[in-house]
């Protein structure tokens, strides 16, 4: 069967012989727009790649697209926790103006986020020109109407509408089954990232001979606890590591277990000679879970915290072709900025107001982006006895940092340039500083406060 990427560019040959204008999508349905795979895990810490020298992992499928493309020094989630950070990924707003300020769980008084009906999510965007898109892995972003995935831009979903699972073998959480082909209840067998990892292969084989571009969102699970990688993995790891630490090893098998993973889908795209014309994104949706023993570097703290290990998130973006190979970008992004820059890459500008803004010059020019001053807003509400339905901030503002990591602690302020591990307090030295941030900060969360988070409101 004639492989569309092959057909593509003999049509290209053929126009400009003839000096006709394909740009965009012709009469036959033959597109310039790359393939866009973009993979976000859960919970993997800022140094749990082997990219970054750490001794006692191994990610070279990960490392991989470093090294082909551009590695991301200071890129930060939207959130600490995970709901908040997909809603900003696939909204290209903050959390909090899309109702998803917290984590959407199964319990109603314990959920602290609805995702807007109203935003438009960035498969939507994606369809409008003319992109097949694909979800496989975890939503995390609604279990009902109108909040499943194939009513907000997916043509096609095979993964798991909730938040962890509570066994990555029965796929359950709380006794509930939330693994979907669609709209169908399906019970698989199998490891969860071997069965996200295999659906995805399946789907982009599938795509090799469609004319129209794709976007798969790939979204692991893994390595969020219940931290279980398959018995062989955490073996070699063992062998391999001669001393290392039951829980570490635990996790390091995990994460290895789902880089081969990714590898195999990228070997995927070779194989159906798509690879070319693919852009590939990877991220995390937060930093490292510390009581699995990940590894956020140098960095203070880890995932649900505010302090620099539950923000920032290895990523990583390769393009063939079009991003230097073993490039790397200082700047400071953010999860939502993916959004814009994804529809640039498209060919298409947001239709709707968005926060979040285009890296594409730093990308393809390796040329400043963004604002040199930019602002960057941190939102995480959550309940129990220890947030008690309260939000805790955190805002970024050239080299300073105002956080509050508890919502019965003070802010704290970081001059990030002179003290990256967030070790001297300057909430009393700056004062000046600290009114100019919590100014801005106050009028964020006013905005903020005028959206919605749950269902019973709307």
């Amino acid at each position: 069967m004639f492989n569309r990427v092959y057909f593509k560019y003999l049509c290209i040959l053929i126009a400009s012989v003839f000096g006709c204008n394909i740009s965009g999508q012709d009469s036959l349905g033959i597109v310039e727009k790359p393939n866009i795979l973009l993979i976000l895990t859960d919970d993997q810490g800022y140094h749990d790649v082997s990219y970054y020298g750490t001794k006692d992992i191994r990610t070279p499928n990960i490392d991989q697209i470093t090294a082909s493309g551009m590695r991301f020094d200071n890129f930060y989630a939207n959130a600490p926790v995970c709901s908040p950070t997909r809603a900003a990924l696939l909204t290209g707003r903050y959390q909090d103006y899309v109702g998803v300020p917290g984590v959407i769980r199964t319990n109603p008084d314990n959920n602290w986020g609805y995702l807007d009906p109203k935003a438009t999510l960035l498969p939507e965007e994606l369809k409008m020109v003319g992109y097949s898109t694909a979800l496989i892995g975890k939503w995390h972003l609604g279990l009902d109407s109108p909040n499943t995935p194939i009513e907000r831009g997916f043509d096609f979903f095979h993964g798991w509408l909730g938040d962890m699972m509570d066994d990555y073998w029965d796929h359950r959480r709380h006794d509930i089954n939330y693994m979907r082909l669609n709209a169908m209840v399906i019970d698989p067998k199998g490891h969860a990232t071997d069965l996200f990892t295999d659906w995805s292969v399946d789907y982009i084989k599938s795509q090799a001979d469609d004319n129209r571009p794709f976007f798969l969102y790939l979204a692991y699970n893994a390595p969020h606890f219940p931290v279980q990688p398959p018995e062989d993995w955490l073996e070699k790891v063992k062998k391999r590591e001669k001393g290392i630490e039951e829980t570490r090893a635990n996790l390091v098998a995990f994460i290895e277990h789902m880089d081969n993973g990714i590898g195999k889908v990228i070997q995927a795209l070779k194989e159906s000679g798509q690879y070319d014309n693919t852009l590939i994104v990877f991220s995390s949706d937060n930093g490292g879970h510390l009581p699995s023993k990940a590894n956020n570097g140098p960095l203070r703290d880890g995932k649900q915290s505010m302090y620099e290990g539950g923000l920032k998130v290895p990523t990583a973006i390769s393009w063939p072709g079009k991003i230097r190979q073993g490039s790397v970008s200082e700047e400071v992004q953010i999860s939502m900025d993916l959004y814009p820059t994804l529809l640039e890459i498209a060919g298409v500008k947001p239709k709707n107001k968005i926060e979040g803004q285009s890296f594409y010059s730093q990308l393809v020019k390796s040329e400043p982006s963004l604002e040199p001053d930019r602002s960057f807003y941190f939102t995480r509400r959550e309940g129990g006895t220890k947030y008690g339905g309260q939000a805790i901030y955190a805002l970024r503002k050239g080299d300073w940092k105002l956080l509050q990591n508890s919502p019965n602690q003070g802010y704290e302020l970081y001059n990030l340039k002179e003290d990256p591990l967030e070790q001297m307090n300057r909430i009393d030295s700056d004062i000046e500083k600290y009114q100019e941030l919590n100014f801005l900060l106050m009028k964020h969360i006013q905005k903020g406060g005028e959206v919605p988070w749950q269902k019973s409101s709307y």
